[in-house]
């Protein structure tokens, strides 16, 4: 039963992400269909604005009544990182100074939708809300308001600067790179892979050794979160080192000799040859 419920849970995040997504069909509408009278007069200007308010509305009662308790808690947090997503696909493709924000709102929403839906894939048992990760942290939330306060202070006062065409595809690709590479690295891990360091081992848990495992143009945020990345993954690489020795012993100590970690001068826990 536990088994079966997770499976919905999964199934109802890709309805209500979809639901949510659905946002662009006003946009669609207004696009290719201002040329008739009702589009016109309903769906432009102010008017769209409280379409587009109607429908979010309208969505969250419609998954209020049909999901319950943690289920209704699920699909609404799908259906925000829905709507995120198409509001992101409006201002990518629309005529606005905005286009970058637009990329940075779709990867984000993209990635905390994703993080749920890869561990309901490959480690359901751990699925729970915070798999969506949008309770990460305190540092976590900061660092995420920031970025959009410089963006819109610079790009209110230095336009110019946010139009660097070439470093926000670089940070667009490195994106989607990034991206790439940690769900490739959770597909791989399967179900040995947990958002929480562990610190018993399961009986599941085994040893994996094979597979893998800049976009808005803030300079004052992007020195800030290097620094702050660099510093947590060394910390949480040295503790999870820690507990990957005390269950895999030898075995793990000679799979770390044979690899480094990818991050610079980050080496991880020290072991005696």
């Amino acid at each position: 039963m536990a088994g079966s419920r997770l499976v919905l849970e999964g199934r109802i995040s890709i309805i209500s992400f979809i639901s949510g997504l659905g946002v662009i069909i006003i946009h669609l509408l207004v696009k290719f269909g201002s040329h008739i009278d009702w589009i016109f007069d309903y769906l432009t200007d102010v008017n769209g604005k409280i379409a587009i308010a109607a429908y979010i509305t309208v969505i969250n009662g419609f998954l209020l009544i049909i999901y319950k308790g943690p289920l209704y808690k699920v699909a609404v947090r799908a259906c925000f990182l829905g709507f995120a997503f198409g509001c992101g696909l409006i201002l990518s493709f629309a005529d606005t100074t905005w286009t970058y924000f637009g990329w940075y709102m779709c990867s984000l929403s993209f990635f905390h939708y994703s993080e749920y839906l890869v561990t309901a894939m490959t480690n359901p048992r751990s699925l729970s809300l915070d798999s969506f990760l949008l309770n990460h942290s305190v540092e976590y939330v900061v660092a995420a308001i920031s970025s959009w306060i410089e963006f819109t202070v610079e790009q209110l006062l230095i336009p110019e600067m946010k139009q660097v065409n070439w470093l926000c595809l670089v940070g667009l690709v490195m994106v989607l790179c990034g991206e790439s590479l940690r769900k490739a690295a959770m597909l791989t891990a399967g179900s040995n892979f947990n958002h929480i360091v562990q610190n018993e081992k399961a009986q599941t848990h085994v040893l994996v050794t094979t597979g893998v495992y800049i976009m808005l143009c803030n300079p004052i945020c992007i020195l800030g979160y290097t620094f702050a990345s660099w510093r947590f993954f060394r910390e949480r690489i040295e503790e999870e080192e820690i507990f990957l020795i005390h269950f895999f012993g030898e075995d793990y100590v000679e799979y770390k000799k044979k690899v480094f970690t990818g991050l610079p001068f980050i080496s991880g826990i020290r072991v005696n040859s």
